[in-house]
């Protein structure tokens, strides 16, 4: 399978049909080594795309963002966080590891604040309306690049 470097326009919709978001994404690699990532499965189902090309990409929560995972609530010290936070905002946490991950938060308490660490989509199906706009075979320098190429596909 090769490699490929495409632009496409995107309309996300819930399972129920209802637009979560539409966005586009400029010189996405459709290769990825990982199967670990969020979306891997949509970079397989994007294998291929030419321009002009239309794809509607179906794919249940556990290839998307992954399933809501209740362990990813945590309690977290409120002296910790800015004063002025309030229930529904995201937060980035640093490990003493300097990874940063980002939280929303969930409850506030006198000394405590309840984060939950997953993605705003788990546990969602979703269904993916894609439109190629541009599509190239990746380099040999495109792939060299050590990042995740989905990382930029973020949909909230």
């Amino acid at each position: 399978m090769k490699s490929q470097i495409i632009s496409f326009n995107c309309t996300l919709k819930d399972r129920m049909g209802k637009i979560i978001s539409t966005t586009f994404h400029r010189d996405v690699v459709t290769k990825i080594q990982s199967s670990d990532i969020p979306l891997h499965s949509l970079a397989t189902e994007l294998q291929d795309l030419k321009k002009g090309e239309k794809r509607t990409i179906h794919l249940a929560a556990a290839e998307a963002y992954g399933l809501y995972d209740p362990a990813k609530i945590i309690l977290f010290p409120r002296n910790k966080l800015n004063k002025d936070i309030r229930v529904g905002d995201t937060v980035a946490v640093v490990t003493k590891n300097n990874h940063v991950y980002s939280y929303k938060v969930l409850q506030l308490h006198h000394h405590w604040v309840n984060l939950d660490g997953n993605h705003p989509l788990a546990g969602q199906d979703l269904t993916f309306e894609i439109e190629g706009l541009d599509s190239r075979t990746a380099s040999i320098d495109d792939l060299a690049e050590d990042m995740n190429p989905f990382m930029s596909l973020v949909f909230h």
